[in-house]
């Protein structure tokens, strides 16, 4: 076997079971350092060849199950607009004044009225 990947005649893709060193904080979403002094020491250790090192895919699983149980905290709950109960009204009630609306139409309706009664100047 070659790679990382098993391919069948359906080219579908299996994650490797075993992750090298290089790769396994990168898998949990953390940095190397914060692996190498949280993580690593509770796992097992698997050589390849001479050198490489890997731990088993279902271990580095296994921790994060265990790290998001102890630390992990119940997502915010969401109320959808059909179940919020009535909604409580503007505490500021009704308000006498103009509307800024209201002005502005005014304004433009006599600017308007200006420009369209002033004659043109022939130069």
């Amino acid at each position: 076997m070659t790679g990382g990947a098993v391919h069948s005649k359906t080219s579908r893709t299996l994650p490797p079971r075993l992750i090298r060193l290089r790769d396994a904080a990168y898998y949990l979403g953390m940095d190397r350092n914060r692996f190498n002094t949280e993580v690593r020491q509770l796992l097992t250790n698997i050589p390849i060849g001479r050198q490489g090192i890997a731990f088993d895919r279902l271990e580095l699983d296994a921790w994060v199950e265990d790290y998001v149980s102890r630390n992990g905290r119940p997502a915010a709950i969401r109320r959808k607009p059909w179940d919020v109960e009535e909604r409580q009204a503007s505490s500021i009630g009704a308000v006498s004044g103009t509307s800024t609306n209201e002005c502005e139409a005014d304004a433009f309706a006599k600017a308007l009225a200006n420009t369209a009664s002033k004659k043109r100047r022939t130069t």
